[in-house]
C-alpha cells in the first residue's frame, strides 16, 4: 500500500508538481485522513500552503497558454521531479486511511522514498512532454488546453486515489499510460497523413 501511494502521488507531480503538495499538506491541517511525520510537517504550514496554492494557479494558468506550455514544461522538468520526491518521502511515511503504521515500509534510509519519487515524476513529466510535442506539432498548439485540462484531471484523481484508495492507483495509471499512447499515436498518424498530402 506505502508503495502504491508513494506511485500514485509521484506521477501525480509529474503531471502537475503542486496538486499533490497541496493534497498532503491541506488534508494534514484540516483533516484527520492525513497525519505527516514531523519531518514532512512543514509541508502543512499555512505559509508553504499559501505559496503553493499560488504557484499551483500558475501553473494551472501557464500550461493552457500555446507557447507558454512549452517553457512552463521546460522549467517543470526540474520542479516536478523535486515535487515527487517529496511527495513520494512524504506519502509513504505518512499514516493514511490505507496506511496506518508507514513505518513497516521504510524504516531507514529515508533517501531512498525520494530518490524513487524523483524518478517516477520524471519519467511521468517526459512522458506528458513527449505527447504535449506530438500534439502540437499537428495541431499547432490548439490541443494544449484540452490536454492540460486532462492532465490535471488524472493528477487530481491519482492524487486522491493514492491517499484515500492505493490500489486504484494502478487502473488510473494504467488507463493514462494507455491515452497518452492514444493520443500520441493519433497525432503521429495524422501528421504522418498531412505530410503525404502535401507530397502528393
Amino acid at each position: 500500500m506505502e508503495m502504491l501511494t508513494g506511485l500514485g502521488l509521484a506521477s501525480a507531480a509529474g503531471l502537475n508538481a503542486y496538486i499533490p503538495l497541496l493534497a498532503l499538506g491541506l488534508l494534514d491541517r484540516f483533516t484527520s485522513f492525513v497525519e505527516l511525520p514531523g519531518g514532512w510537517a512543514w509541508l502543512a504550514n499555512e505559509w508553504t500552503l499559501i505559496i503553493v496554492g499560488v504557484l499551483a494557479v500558475v501553473e494551472i494558468v501557464a500550461d493552457k497558454v500555446p507557447v507558454i506550455d512549452s517553457i512552463n514544461d521546460t522549467i517543470q522538468t526540474f520542479i516536478r521531479p523535486t515535487a515527487g520526491g517529496i511527495v513520494f518521502g512524504a506519502g509513504t511515511s505518512a499514516q493514511t486511511l490505507p496506511i496506518e503504521n508507514p513505518a513497516d515500509f521504510f524504516t531507514s534510509n529515508a533517501w531512498i522514498p525520494v530518490a524513487i519519487g524523483v524518478v517516477v515524476a520524471l519519467v511521468t513529466h517526459l512522458t506528458k512532454s513527449t505527447t504535449r510535442a506530438a500534439a502540437t506539432a499537428v495541431a499547432a498548439g490548439t490541443a494544449s488546453p484540452a490536454l492540460s485540462v486532462g492532465e490535471d484531471a488524472v493528477s487530481v484523481g491519482l492524487s486522491a486515489a493514492a491517499i484515500f484508495a492505493p490500489l486504484i492507483v494502478i487502473l488510473v495509471l494504467a488507463v493514462g499510460i494507455f491515452l497518452g499512447w492514444w493520443i500520441t499515436r493519433s497525432f503521429t498518424r495524422r501528421r504522418k497523413r498531412a505530410a503525404d498530402a502535401t507530397i502528393e
